[in-house]
């Protein structure tokens, strides 16, 4: 399992434009996520989720603060699920698969198992374009959990997919992480998803700042129609109109 330590972060941008001002994405976050969890990270476009993934694989450099993303005393073991699946159309299912690993038989054995816990053993030797859009995630999450990493890192990995797909690639998430216990850092702007998936949410709001820390004491499998699924979303989007107040009538 992973610990992940975030010590007053900051990322800014170049201003857009020539007399523009910088870009704050994230404004001064920390955080601490360890063991085995499933962290929701929620709030409104333009608020740092996307950015704070990606200065935690270091794909982005934070402006200041520090960042620490260790197991057991070493760096932490990767994996990353995107918006979209990211398979590259001329490979099969398994050679996909594989071209994140390198341990020839063993590496087939692993592919082969997480691919069956998402329900597609049989695309073993079909082609991306053979498969429709939810196939193709549920093949790129079945590859980020067959590295098995210490940390996934998950970005809005179901923003693509129209809500019939998405609410049962939840349900496949929800088992697959049942059975593996990662740590996960999971972004999304979706609150029903989020309360779905999550043991604990962390809400940001514009300018990169933590507006709270949410803990959810619901048992796993959570079904979106479950009425104390339902009345803790209904809590959680509460807390979002404190963040944004409707503007007041005469």
């Amino acid at each position: 399992m992973a610990q992940v330590i975030i010590n007053r972060l900051k990322k800014t941008f170049p201003p857009p434009t020539k007399d523009g001002d910088p870009v704050v994405a994230i404004g001064d976050i920390s955080l601490e996520v360890e063991g085995n969890v499933f962290v929701s990270i929620v709030g409104p476009s333009g608020c740092g989720k996307s950015t704070l993934l990606n200065i935690l694989s270091g794909v982005e450099t934070p402006t200041s603060g520090t960042v620490s993303v260790t197991e057991g005393g070493r760096a932490a073991h990767l994996g990353y699920v995107f918006q979209d699946a990211r398979l590259l159309p001329w490979r099969t299912v398994m050679d996909n698969m594989l071209y994140v690993r390198d341990d020839g038989d063993a590496g087939e054995t692993k592919a082969t198992r997480y691919l069956d816990m998402v329900g597609l053993s049989h695309t073993h030797d079909m082609f991306p374009g053979q498969l429709s859009g939810g196939m193709q995630q549920r093949v790129g999450i079945a590859r980020a959990f067959s590295v098995e990493p210490d940390l996934l890192l998950m970005d809005e990995p179901f923003s693509h997919l129209d809500a019939i797909t998405a609410r049962s690639l939840r349900d496949h998430l929800q088992e697959l992480w049942s059975a593996t216990r990662k740590t996960v850092l999971f972004v999304t702007h979706d609150v029903v998803e989020a309360v779905q998936l999550s043991d604990r949410i962390i809400v940001l709001a514009p300018g990169g700042r933590i507006f709270d820390d949410i803990s959810i004491d619901l048992p796993h499998p959570r079904r979106a129609t479950d009425p104390k699924v339902a009345t803790l979303q209904a809590e959680i989007l509460g807390r979002f109109e404190e963040m944004h107040p409707a503007p007041a009538t005469a």
